[in-house]
């Protein structure tokens, strides 16, 4: 499984950072940029190369990062078969209840396979124990979540042929 990487200026620092983590881990880790840091630059035009790759190689997996991590994941779920998250740190409730991970669920029951970060929302620390949680989490395979991801992908097609 290769991982694509990218970002915007804001989340420049932190994709360096997440590739060389990566690569460290013996991950095949392409980067679709940018490759400079350019304060003006235009997040589509690196997420959504990532998103249309792994559209059509659905064994890949992608890290996307922003300022919020907000407006990647919109460009990426454009893309036909694009489950991507955005994570920008897990909720704890103040009130004693029981919440559970969010990586977790969006892998388990979600099959998420793009994984929106924001870098202004997430320390170096977090979003590396983000990205590795979000990847040795499987899907379950419960035919209800498949069930569930399949009515996605139809309702999908069915609205782009119209």
């Amino acid at each position: 499984m290769n991982i694509l990487i990218a970002s915007d200026h804001a989340g420049f620092e932190l994709k360096k950072k997440l590739y060389e983590h990566l690569k460290k881990r013996g991950f095949e880790v392409i980067d679709y940029g940018p490759h400079e840091l350019d304060k003006d630059d235009d997040y589509p035009d690196f997420v959504a190369p990532v998103a249309e790759e792994i559209s059509t190689n659905p064994k890949e997996r992608g890290i996307i990062i922003g300022g919020s991590g907000q407006g990647e994941a919109i460009v990426a779920n454009r893309f036909s078969g694009i489950r991507a998250v955005v994570f920008n740190g897990q909720y704890e409730p103040k009130d004693g209840r029981t919440v559970p991970n969010e990586i977790v669920i969006s892998r388990e029951h979600n099959d998420s396979n793009i994984l929106s970060l924001g870098a202004r929302f997430l320390n170096e620390r977090e979003a590396i124990e983000a990205v590795d949680l979000w990847l040795k989490t499987p899907f379950s395979n419960e035919e209800r979540h498949k069930r569930r991801i399949q009515k996605i992908d139809n309702r999908y097609v069915e609205n782009s042929e119209e």
